[in-house]
């Protein structure tokens, strides 16, 4: 991903199949949008979307999500390109993942509990197909579908992505996830001066506001939006048109 190439990506959540959105990732408070994600995709797709992020719930709390990766099959075969993560862990996770058609693959977990994996991983595939996930909340990585805190820093376990050969990461505010206060671009501006890595924001986008000014922050690339777009508080094809300079 170039840093001139900013994309907006419409999340998909599954959860049994379903398209969910948490708030603050406690599968507790959740919210079924759609029993089709399919029917979701093509919503983002006529809009304008080039790229999906899906994410596979129940595999980031430790379930198996059988029917999550059946839904993930149907999507990648769709024309639009497909980032995935939650709850992959291993090699054999990603050349699942890749074998069905994603195009990147998002790894979490996995980056704070074993670094070096990641390394591998990026070695093997290379950084446009392997990014990383940091989901933090007050700066704090958090693991295992956001349950479990691993006592490291974002920008140290950032520093040590970048130093494994990772150009790109996912950075999360927990704390405004799926909340739609508002998107905390100046924790990714941050994150990449710091680490000097590409960062995809996500978490409380609410308004177009916060699309521009994720297109402004330096080092940001892309930016997530979930319950903004399902709640029609946002509307995902002004958005990319904005960003495009065609609006």
């Amino acid at each position: 991903m170039s840093v001139n190439n900013f994309t907006i990506f419409p999340a998909i959540d599954l959860r049994g199949g379903n398209v969910v959105r948490l708030q603050y990732g406690d599968p507790n408070k959740q919210t079924i949008f759609d029993a089709d994600p399919v029917a979701a995709a093509f919503r983002w797709i006529e809009a304008g979307a080039k790229w999906l992020h899906v994410v596979n719930l129940d595999g980031a709390f430790g379930e198996k999500g059988d029917a999550n990766w059946r839904a993930l099959k149907r999507l990648t075969v769709l024309p639009v390109r497909v980032q995935f993560g939650g709850g992959v862990r291993s090699r054999h996770d990603i050349d699942r993942a890749l074998a069905i058609g994603v195009k990147r693959i998002v790894l979490g977990t996995i980056s704070a509990e074993n670094p070096t994996f990641v390394g591998e991983m990026v070695q093997r595939y290379g950084a446009e197909r392997i990014i990383v996930g940091l989901d933090a909340r007050d700066g704090i990585i958090k693991t295992r579908g956001w349950q479990e805190d691993s006592g490291v820093s974002a920008i140290d376990l950032g520093k040590q992505m970048c130093a494994m050969g990772v150009q790109t990461v996912l950075h999360t505010d927990i704390g405004r996830d799926g909340v739609l206060t508002g998107v905390n671009w100046q924790a990714s501006q941050q994150l990449s001066a710091e680490t000097d890595l590409q960062v995809i924001a996500s978490g409380g986008v609410a308004t177009l506001d916060d699309i521009t000014a994720c297109q402004a922050a330096n080092g940001v690339c892309g930016v997530i939006t979930g319950r903004a777009i399902y709640d029609g508080r946002l509307d995902l094809k002004e958005a990319i048109l904005s960003v495009n300079g065609d609006a």
